[in-house]
């Protein structure tokens, strides 16, 4: 009776409680937020702390790198939504960096080239969603897996040799993952934006309403917070884990395509490591390893985080093997706020 009355009285009080503060409240318990805020905090700091920071050639290549993991990101993030992992990212980016490489090479058009790379990655997607959703093997065996055989496949194709000649395209592609578009201001000079950058910006609203507002994105969420209650209301949750995973590979693929144009070459190398970086941007962004939870803007937002940190201890002079610890302790702390975060919402 007690325990009834007491949350009468919350719900009441919650109620009550003016809309802007309903909200503020809401806000103020979002990690995405907090890490939002970090780094803001950390780019006004280090504008001050550096002469160089602030600059628009260094804010346009802390722009243009963290641009490739933020695409790779946002896929993760839908796929960890779903209380999965995918471990092959960084081979997949460099698989489908090979196909556009050795395909232009050969003197066939970019416009072959870039869906044949694209069909590469979401292939290797759905081989990933297949194992995973139908036969039932963990996600993290398969992925592992796969980082492996698809780097592997690279090496195959090229023949484990560095390809830098495009063909009668290279033009086109190193404009499109190395060129920018100038913005005009109307009390400032212009300012340059890469092309990775406005993918993201485009793969961000594109990703934020597909997660918000259709059918696909709803089943994610569903499926992250309790996959037995999900398939149980009529959610086709194999069909949601391939498309996911191959979601996840188109990502990278994208990634693949611009880092390749960005470079002007592509090695073997390429990618390789960049599965933990990815992984930490979208839980340091927000999203719960346990699946339910997670954003696209929140996986951008981490993906920048990052690379702040990785240019700062550049430009501070700091060695940049200390770069691991930060961002590891990033990922611990923002496990922890999760945790603390939820447990208070169940007492």
């Amino acid at each position: 009776m007690t325990k009834n009355l007491l949350m009468k009285s919350s719900i009441e009080q919650a109620i009550d409680k003016p809309v802007h503060r309903r909200w503020l409240s809401w806000l103020v318990g979002q990690q995405t937020f907090w890490v939002s805020m970090a780094a803001v905090v950390a780019f006004v700091s280090l504008a001050f702390a550096s002469d160089v920071f602030a600059t628009q050639q260094n804010l346009f290549n802390v722009a243009r790198n963290f641009a490739f993991v933020a695409i790779i990101a946002i896929g993760m993030t839908a796929v960890i939504v779903t209380g999965g992992i995918d471990l092959s990212v960084g081979a997949v980016l460099v698989l489908s960096g090979m196909v556009i490489g050795m395909t232009m090479n050969a003197g066939m058009s970019i416009w072959l080239a870039v869906p044949l790379a694209l069909g590469v990655s979401l292939a290797v997607g759905a081989f990933n969603g297949l194992l995973i959703a139908y036969v039932g093997v963990p996600p993290f065996v398969v992925t592992l897996g796969m980082l492996s055989i698809a780097r592997s496949l690279a090496m195959v194709l090229s023949n484990n040799r560095m390809v830098y000649s495009f063909g009668p395209d290279q033009s086109l592609l190193l404009a499109l993952g190395g060129g920018f578009v100038e913005v005009a201001l109307p009390f400032a000079d212009p300012v340059r934006l890469p092309n990775p950058l406005i993918v993201v910006l485009v793969l961000l609203v594109i990703a934020s309403l597909a997660f918000r507002w259709t059918r696909w994105g709803r089943y994610l969420f569903a499926i992250g917070g309790n996959e037995r209650a999900a398939l149980l209301t009529g959610v086709p949750v194999k069909a949601m884990k391939v498309s996911v995973y191959m979601f996840c590979a188109l990502c990278a693929g994208i990634a693949g395509i611009l880092e390749v144009g960005w470079l002007g070459t592509i090695t073997t190398g390429l990618g390789q490591g960049m599965e933990l970086t990815v992984i930490a941007a979208s839980v340091i962004g927000g999203a719960n390893l346990s699946g339910g939870v997670g954003t696209a803007w929140g996986a951008v937002v981490g993906a920048a985080l990052i690379e702040v940190i990785r240019n700062s201890l550049t430009l501070l002079g700091i060695s940049t093997f200390w770069q691991g610890t930060f961002v590891g302790s990033f990922i611990v702390v923002a496990v922890l706020f999760d945790r603390l975060r939820s447990r208070n919402a169940n007492e």
